[in-house]
């Protein structure tokens, strides 16, 4: 191990993690699968859930376990009250999964959509924190990892005050600010506000040029069939575009084009997709796929023709956005799901809100929390010193292309 870094095996004694290495595979194993939880209540939950997340539906999360890559398969740490009514779900994999580190821990599976926030009655959030995590307890899991989790939201206040019965306390593991859009004000006001008569006025002037190649329009597809449509239009923008170059577009992947193409349209069917388009005359520019919950809106995904970059396409688009879910009486607010710091949505929508990773532990004075502990952090430095390899041969190749044009 590399001086510095952190070694499992300075933080806990070896005979333990042979334990837990041995009791690895029932923390997840034991669980049921997604697919056993019925539909029905499954949808009753998420419309009773006391905190928002559209991905987590089950129209959307059962298309994602079924081919999206990497992300299928998933086992479900569920609560069911007294009465037979399910009160909480979280999609989970096992740790080893997750960071090719054998030790008893569950992790919330990723949706695609960036955010893992459990779905928890809002007239017994607790009760359903509370038989979540003994459920995880009793399958062998010693610690529950939550991704992407909103941080200061009702969930995670449940979440906090059942701990804090039991002795325990959450370890946050990283955090930053997403950007959010206040969907209750009038958006020229917002808009004003966020950008500022300067940058306003540019914005308008490449929109002007923009139609200049055509009259912009500004479409939302609703119905099945108007989203299926649409969809075919964003994944052939999206292909183009530098995600394309990156082979990370969900076009290029046979398990990834299915689940969006059955996500998209079930979500359709119950009113809970839209895909918006810019158009400049016949020529789509910008498209993005929206997912709605709630009173709650989710900007999933965006793709733009990369031919149109200097009139600002994906910006255009947002704006269009924020003005339309502004003018919806049944939408209060939007999350960006957006990497922190995004150069295009942050300066535009500027309300913000806490998302990160947490660890909670599930036993008090357990010697194994901090090798879990110790293996997540390892499988972020790991990861993060993968991205900056691969970002350092991209720079160095397009700095040799420049050279050579």
């Amino acid at each position: 191990m590399c001086k510095g870094k952190p070694d499992v095996a300075e933080l806990a004694d070896q005979a333990v993690l042979r334990r837990a290495s041995n009791s690895d595979a029932t923390a997840a194993h034991t669980l049921p699968p997604l697919t056993d939880i019925p539909v029905t209540p499954w949808r009753a939950l998420a419309e009773r859930a006391i905190e928002a997340n559209g991905y987590y539906q089950p129209d959307w999360e059962l298309a994602v376990d079924a081919s999206a890559r990497g992300r299928t398969d998933a086992a479900a740490l569920s609560a069911v009250n007294d009465a037979g009514q399910l009160i909480g779900l979280l999609p989970v994999v096992s740790m080893r999964r997750i960071t090719k580190i054998p030790l008893p821990a569950l992790v919330g599976a990723e949706p695609y959509g960036t955010l893992c926030t459990p779905l928890l009655d809002r007239d017994a959030a607790e009760d359903a924190a509370a038989r979540m995590l003994q459920q995880a307890r009793d399958a062998g899991a010693h610690a529950l990892i939550l991704r992407t989790m909103s941080l200061e939201g009702a969930a995670m206040n449940a979440i906090r005050t059942v701990l804090a019965r039991d002795g325990l306390r959450l370890r946050v593991l990283s955090a930053y600010q997403r950007a959010q859009l206040d969907a209750t004000r009038d958006a020229d006001e917002l808009l004003r506000d966020a950008l500022g008569p300067k940058k306003l006025k540019e914005l308008r002037r490449q929109r002007q040029r923009l139609a200049e190649h055509g009259a912009l329009r500004f479409d939302v597809a609703r119905t099945p069939h108007e989203v299926a449509s649409a969809l075919e239009i964003f994944l052939a923008l999206e292909a183009g575009g530098w995600k394309g170059k990156r082979g990370t577009a969900l076009s290029q992947h046979a398990g990834d084009a299915a689940f969006i193409r059955r996500a998209t349209s079930a979500m359709a069917e119950i009113g809970r997709c839209e895909i918006i388009t810019l158009h400049a005359g016949d020529t789509p520019v910008a498209s993005g796929i929206v997912v709605r919950h709630q009173d709650r809106a989710f900007f999933f995904k965006i793709g733009i023709d990369e031919h149109f970059a200097k009139y600002s396409p994906g910006a255009q688009l947002t704006l269009d956005l924020t003005r339309h879910l502004c003018a919806d009486p049944a939408i209060a607010s939007a999350d960006s799901t957006a990497a922190p710091g995004h150069p295009m949505i942050d300066p535009i929508w500027r309300g913000r809100f806490a998302i990160g990773d947490v660890l909670i532990p599930l036993r008090r004075h357990d010697p194994l929390v901090p090798a879990i502990h110790a293996a997540v952090r390892m499988h972020t430095l790991a990861y993060e010193a993968a991205r900056g390899t691969v970002q350092f041969i991209r720079n160095r190749r397009k700095s040799a292309q420049g050279t050579s044009s």
